[in-house]
Order: structure tokens, then sequence, then C-alpha cells
């Protein structure tokens, strides 16, 4: 029999998947897998949502909730941050924003999110004739996102959202009704594709990840000042970070727009 498994990216989509699945609702899901890109890149508590909460609550129900990590050969843990503060090549492996706003070419997700899956999936038994199912918590709001995915050879992508024609806001209501609180927004805190309101948020409340944004930028311009090349940038406004995003912020809204998140596990794919 093929393995089932969601796509768990710790945000209110795929733990709705999480708790439909516990509930016998998108019928037999052997695992959640949680590919973590690093406890240094992913948002604090993202990863304490998962840890803390996620996984034990599934598991009491029968639904193991599995934390992966990108390996190099020598078995060694690589992080994204760790390989953008290494990094010495011309070529950054996040979606970086160029002088006139465009993102740059992104890799982060293919290679700590994707790959790192597929690697578990070919070790379980997957392979390109018996190809997995994974299930992607798409909700109907973000429906066209469908159409960005390209399946792998070891995988059958399934949306049990659309399936049931649940939005996000009904996704909330999932989780809510099993008795969790909702998850944050799941996305590293230094992502270029968060909104202007997102990163005048955390500068806000949260500085101290604001600070280690804005070290990351000027590091990588350092580097890119060093071989001659432009800079580059967090925001679309063609400037640092911290001179991008208004240093107070006092009549934010409570939230931000539901859209910038990478809840469904696979960033933006």
């Amino acid at each position: 029999m093929s393995l089932r498994v969601i796509s768990y990216g710790g945000g209110v989509q795929s733990t709705a998947l999480v708790v439909l699945a516990t509930q016998g609702k998108i019928g037999q899901v052997d695992a959640a897998l949680f590919a973590n890109v690093g406890d240094d890149s992913e948002h604090p508590e993202t990863v304490r949502y998962v840890r803390d909460l996620m996984v034990p609550w599934a598991a009491d129900r029968g639904l193991p909730v599995h934390e992966l990590h990108r390996q190099k050969r020598t078995g060694e843990v690589e992080t994204l941050y760790g390989r953008l503060v290494k990094n010495d090549s011309r070529s950054l492996p996040i979606p970086v924003r160029m002088p006139n706003g465009a993102p740059g070419r992104r890799g982060c997700t293919d290679d700590f999110k994707v790959s790192v899956v597929t690697k578990w999936l070919k070790a379980n038994g997957a392979s390109k004739s018996n190809k997995a199912n994974v299930l992607i918590g798409f909700s109907t709001d973000e429906a066209h996102r469908v159409n960005n995915q390209s399946e792998r050879d070891y995988e059958l992508l399934q949306h049990p959202l659309l399936d049931l024609r649940l939005n996000r806001e009904d996704c909330k209501r999932v989780i809510e009704r099993a008795g969790l609180p909702v998850p944050p927004k799941s996305a590293c805190y230094f992502c270029p594709f968060h909104r202007p309101a997102q990163w005048a948020r955390m500068r806000r409340d949260e500085p101290d990840l604001f600070s280690r944004s804005v070290k990351l930028e000027r590091l990588m311009n350092k580097r890119r000042a060093a071989r001659g090349m432009d800079s580059v940038y967090l925001t679309r406004f063609g400037k640092p970070l911290d001179e991008a995003i208004a240093e107070r912020q006092p009549d934010l809204p409570l939230e931000a727009p539901d859209t910038d998140s990478c809840d469904e596990g696979y960033c933006w794919t």
C-alpha cells in the first residue's frame, strides 16, 4: 500500500489537515512531515507550536509527526540560516529582492523542504512505481497555487482542503473545535516574501528577530560588494531593511494579511 503523508508546515492549513486526519475525515494518513529548515531559521513560535503541542497531541491520537532536517553527506545538519551565513558563492538560496524590487531565484524550498521530504519518502518505501500520496494544505482562498506545483518522481499530490471546500477561516475553526490554539503563521523570520506590515510588526514586537534579519542582510551585501555585485534586500523597497521599515508602528493592525506564510509546508510552491 502506498504511503500517505501530510506536508506539515506548522501553520493554519496544514495543522487543520493534521486535526482532520486524527478525526478520520481525510482518509488514512501514515504521518505528518515537518521539514524544519533550522531552529535558527524558522520562526521560534512555529517550532514551539510543533514540538510542544502538535507532536504530542497528534501522537496521543495515533498520528506521528516527524521533524525532518537537511543533512550533509557527513551527517551534519545544515540549516538555511547557516548556509546564508557561511555562503561564499555568488548565488543566494533565498529569494532576495533586487534593487528594482523583483525577487531573485529561490532554492530554499527545494533544498530544505522538498528534497528533505523526498529523502524520507524514499527511505520509507516510496518509489517511482509506488509513489507516496502527499497531502498539501491549500485552502479554497489559494486554490490558484495548485497550478504552480509540479509533482516529483516519488509523490502524488492531493489537496483535501479543496475537496472539502474549506477556506483559511474554516481551517481555524477546525483547529479551535479540536480544543487547540490557532498556530502562528509559518515562515522563516527573515523571508523576503514578508509583507511590509509583517516586517513592521516584527520590528515593534520582536526586535531581536528584526535585528538578526538586519544583520543578515548587511552580511550578504558586504560579501556581494567585495565581488563588485549589486546589493540585494529583504524588502522590495531597494534600501536596507532598517531604513525601509519605520521604527515606530503604534497603529499596526493586530492581524497581517493571511496570505503571507508557508503554512502548507512547501513554501510558496
